[in-house]
């Protein structure tokens, strides 16, 4: 009996959920078409029991403020309207406007093929007539392909060589290149005029057959100027053509070098110069070897750099005199040394111009003295007196101080090795020193002179005498 109830029961409960569910279901359905109403008929509700916006609690309940706010609204409404139908268009307008634009893109390209092509063959055209009348007025001794090809060397019609040889050729293809080259400038002159400035200077880095790198163009970007709070335009051009050189045959001529140079030193950009001399995308010159050596001078903290950099140009120039001075400029006095022995072309005027612009006592001692077995490159005498006589006195003096310093012995040593300074040369040097208070330095000399071999005095009157003639004879 109790199994039957509870079965009886549980039907009865399965019953009543049943109904219920599908109570829940049809409302459901018909709160989804309700919302499906209210959407569509009512873009927005606001609660009624609200104050209006821009009303007061008073004004809200006065039926003259009502028909005033309300006709206040609607003129709004129409003014939004209006508005919107002088700014919007439906999309299918855009649409149809956008297939309008391609077909008259299309037009324009036809259009724009045939121009080109039309000035091609009337281009040919006028050159075959100007070369026909011209057949025609001399005395047509010849065909007219002769004469065609004859105006074809000088190369001269038109002022613009190739073009006969390009257009009887009937070969578009070259005239197109003129055409593209003839763009690019003009699309170079046009990011000028825009101030794009660091879009131009890469333009023109990459033009075709450098066409753009020139005088020309920097002197472009010379009249821009300096803008506040942007980049030297100039520079950016320096900049872009210097990175883009490695991809050329050809490095950046000499002149463009010296322009670049001297507009990355103006801005005080030694460290860009520095990158563009020792990756070798430069045509090195003397006078931008001038420019990097007296910016040295000015610029003491970076003498050193800029001697060294000034120093690869004129070895790599050949001018071996500046170099040899930028070597002792830096204290290099041994790199100076074997620079001497390597280039064997420096005389003696040379070297005592030398000592002149660089006088360091340790350079001259290296000069007149042997060096790796080799005679010395310069008279020691002859150095003293040429010290004395340009009025660079106290280096005059500081060397004899250390040659003082040797003794007798060093002193014999340099005048026996000294093939260049005469009796009286070395007359004069002893003079100096007793001048100049190297009383023993000066006596020491008169000695050896007078020890030496067939010498017995040295005469005023015969100036020819050397002293190492003995060894010869």
């Amino acid at each position: 009996m109790k199994d039957a109830d509870n079965c009886s029961r549980m039907r009865v409960i399965e019953n009543n959920s049943s109904q219920i569910q599908l109570q829940i279901d049809q409302m459901k359905q018909l709160r989804a078409e309700y919302d499906a109403k209210e959407v569509k008929y009512h873009t927005f509700s606001k609660d009624p029991s609200k104050p209006i916006p821009g009303m007061t609690l008073q004004e809200s309940v006065s039926l003259d403020a009502l028909t005033k706010y309300l006709k206040h609204l609607e003129d709004k409404y129409a003014e939004i309207k209006q508005v919107m139908l002088k700014k919007y268009v439906p999309v299918q307008r855009k649409a149809d406007l956008d297939e309008e634009m391609m077909v008259t893109l299309k037009r324009r390209d036809l259009a724009e093929n045939l121009n080109k092509e039309l000035q091609f063959r009337h281009q040919r055209l006028q050159i075959i007539s100007n070369a026909l009348t011209s057949w025609v007025k001399s005395d047509m001794s010849s065909s007219f392909q002769d004469f065609v090809e004859q105006i074809q060397k000088t190369k001269d019609l038109h002022g613009d060589q190739g073009i006969i040889e390009e257009l009887l050729e009937d070969d578009p293809g070259k005239a197109k290149e003129a055409e593209i080259l003839l763009s690019y400038i003009e699309r170079f002159n046009e990011l000028m005029l825009l101030g794009e400035y660091e879009k131009a200077a890469c333009f023109a880095a990459h033009s075709p057959r450098r066409i753009l790198q020139n005088i020309g163009t920097v002197n472009k970007f010379k009249a821009v100027g300096k803008i506040r709070g942007k980049p030297f335009p100039l520079l950016l051009f320096f900049e872009a053509i210097f990175s883009t050189s490695h991809a050329c045959r050809r490095p950046i001529d000499a002149e463009l070098t010296l322009e670049g140079i001297q507009c990355g030193l103006s801005e005080k950009r030694l460290d860009l110069v520095i990158n563009w001399v020792t990756q070798e995308r430069l045509t090195f010159s003397e006078e931008a070897g001038d420019v990097i050596y007296d910016y040295g001078e000015q610029d003491t903290y970076n003498k050193a750099k800029c001697l060294a950099l000034a120093q690869m140009i004129y070895t790599e120039c050949g001018l071996h005199k500046k170099a040899l001075l930028c070597l002792c400029k830096q204290g290099q006095i041994h790199g100076a040394m074997e620079y001497i022995q390597q280039f064997k072309d420096f005389t003696s005027d040379d070297l005592m111009d030398l000592i002149k612009l660089c006088p360091h006592t340790e350079l001259i001692q290296c000069l007149t003295r042997e060096w790796n077995g080799k005679p010395p490159s310069l008279s020691f005498g002859l150095a003293i007196l040429h010290l004395f006589s340009v009025d660079m006195k106290k280096v005059g003096i500081k060397l004899l101080q250390e040659i003082s310093k040797g003794g007798k012995g060093i002193v014999e040593h340099l005048m026996i090795n000294d093939p260049f300074c005469s009796l009286e040369n070395w007359q004069e040097v002893a003079n100096i020193c007793l001048q100049n208070g190297f009383d023993r330095l000066s006596r020491d000399i008169m000695s050896i002179l007078r020890s030496q071999a067939g010498v017995t005095e040295i005469s005023q009157e015969d100036d020819t005498v050397n002293l190492m003639e003995h060894v010869f004879w």
